[in-house]
């Protein structure tokens, strides 16, 4: 029964939802229409869906978009009338101290790989790094560890979409996440490259069974699930096409230079999980929240 409503949606749902086709409506003809036909009529002809509901699929940052050596915006997956942008996520906020780490860490590393640039705000490491104050301010922004791929969404799935998720994924309990190892990942088509913070201890079993929920929610409304091993992370930085060995030198070479000082970083930083959000176009969905401490 999941399986179907996953695949129609709820019983407000149908063809003339799907295709955000207007309403059916019956042109007026000389004669009247016998009482029978009026009856049928009012029961096929349909409102029109709320104008929230036809806006086009709404970007959620570095997720749904891409930017060109020239500049230029470009999405990750085309655009279609009705589609969503559907991301599943574990919002992270990066703590003052560590912030102060990580920025002095970016600057070393961008000052031998400089066409980075610091992700969703599109804005170049060079610049940033001029003040850190200001690159500290930009880090202070929403990071997200991806419970599942950012895929477009049809209309008619979303209340479907949304319930499951909550019903899967409301209950839990604050668990520690740890972010203790720098690593690079390049994108399926490899036209960007990326600079991220893995988990690879504290919290990597918690997200891995939260994965697996939001997989089996993808699987039932035919959306692509995610990857087989995934790797939980937040990216920080981002350059233009595949410069994993470029850049994966730079950080190797900074971690040598900071163990040699006797900086060992088993720990870049740790937060506490707080919730689980879903943005479905221009929409956050609060699926799993965890009271404040």
């Amino acid at each position: 029964m999941d399986a179907l409503r996953a695949s129609y949606g709820d019983a407000s749902s149908d063809s003339d939802t799907d295709d955000l086709s207007p309403a059916c409506s019956v042109s007026a003809n000389s004669g009247e229409k016998s009482t029978a036909e009026k009856q049928e009529n009012e029961l096929i002809s349909l409102p029109p869906p709320p104008l929230s509901l036809l806006e086009s699929i709404v970007s959620t940052g570095s997720v749904d978009y891409f930017t060109t050596e020239s500049g230029v915006r470009v999405r990750n997956f085309p655009h279609v009338d009705g589609n969503y942008a559907l991301h599943v996520y574990i919002p992270v906020i990066i703590p003052p101290l560590p912030k102060k780490e990580i920025v002095c860490f970016l600057k070393r590393v961008a000052s031998v790989v400089p066409q980075l640039h610091l992700v969703e705000a599109d804005v170049p490491l060079s610049i940033l790094c001029k003040d850190d104050h200001k690159f500290e301010r930009a880090l202070g922004r929403e990071f997200h560890i991806s419970l599942g791929r950012s895929v477009p969404l049809r209309v008619h799935q979303i209340s479907s979409v949304v319930s499951m998720l909550k019903q899967k994924l409301q209950f839990h309990k604050r668990y520690l996440i740890d972010f203790n190892k720098w690593e690079v990942f390049v994108n399926d088509d490899c036209t960007r490259s990326f600079l991220s913070l893995e988990i690879t201890t504290s919290g990597l079993s918690e997200i891995s069974k939260q994965i697996d929920a939001v997989n089996e929610v993808y699987k039932l409304h035919n959306l692509p699930e995610f990857y087989k091993d995934p790797r939980p992370h937040i990216s920080l930085v981002w350059a233009l096409g595949d410069i994993r060995n470029s850049l994966k030198g730079a950080v190797d070479g900074e971690l040598r230079k900071l163990r040699a000082g006797g900086c060992v970083q088993n720990r870049i930083f740790a937060t506490k999980f707080s919730g689980i959000e879903c943005k479905i176009g221009n929409k956050t969905h609060k699926i799993c929240k965890l009271p404040d401490e």
